[in-house]
């Protein structure tokens, strides 16, 4: 079952929304303003989160700035009765993945719903694997507070699979990812994954890139799993 956060502040339209919600198959709790909603958001798993742009004690674009510095990658939908052009901007900057103007169709909001709940957020600015912290804002790798440096070919494959985490990425997604169409020959992978390695897990006691053959490649810390 898909599990949704909804934050707003109209009671009435959030009643609406829970009810119909419920007739969808989806479970969906609420929280009337922005600080209550982040103390749902650290105690219980969301797979959405519906987002008002105005709400009383932290506003929504607050709300989803805390979410991304702080690593979530939960998709945000944000709801707003603003339409204008530099407010989407805001919102998009903020972190929010998807938005929907009020009024809306109920239905229109389930496909919403059901679309972002099939993929991770990708405006995250923080990624982590167990000690292992990618900040993608400040350009910042580091493992148990050690700085590490990677080539740019590295940091984008590092990047993809952390963003995967714990799900292996194939050999073919990872090269399409970084090189496009014009992928050069089948070492060249190889020796960026090398390279990656030594720098990820050299010096530490657990690794945490693993080759999983005939599959692919995966970042998890398998403490953690």
């Amino acid at each position: 079952m898909i599990t949704v956060l909804l934050i707003e502040d109209d009671l009435d339209l959030a009643q609406t929304v829970m009810d119909y919600l419920q007739l969808e198959a989806i479970s969906c709790d609420h929280a009337s303003n922005g600080a209550a909603g982040l103390n749902l958001l650290q105690q219980n798993h969301y797979d959405v989160l519906l987002l008002d742009l105005n709400l009383p004690r932290i506003d929504g674009l607050t709300v989803c700035e805390r979410l991304r510095n702080e690593g979530s990658n939960i998709s945000v939908l944000m709801l707003t009765a603003r339409d204008q052009l530099t407010d989407k901007q805001a919102g998009f900057a903020a972190g929010t993945d998807d938005y929907l103007v009020k009024p809306f169709e109920l239905k229109e909001l389930v496909m919403r719903i059901h679309a972002l709940s099939r993929r991770r957020s990708g405006q995250t600015q923080l990624l982590r694997c167990g000690d292992l912290q990618m900040n993608l804002q400040q350009r910042q790798l580091s493992r148990a507070d050690i700085n590490l440096h990677l080539s740019p070919t590295g940091w984008r494959i590092l990047e993809l699979l952390l963003r995967e985490s714990p799900n292996v990425v194939s050999r073919q997604r990872l090269e399409i990812a970084v090189w496009g169409e014009e992928i050069p020959d089948s070492d060249s992978l190889k020796v960026h994954l090398h390279h990656l390695r030594k720098t990820i897990d050299g010096g530490f006691e657990t690794s945490l890139l693993h080759t999983i053959p005939g599959v692919g490649i995966a970042i998890r810390d398998d403490n953690e799993t």
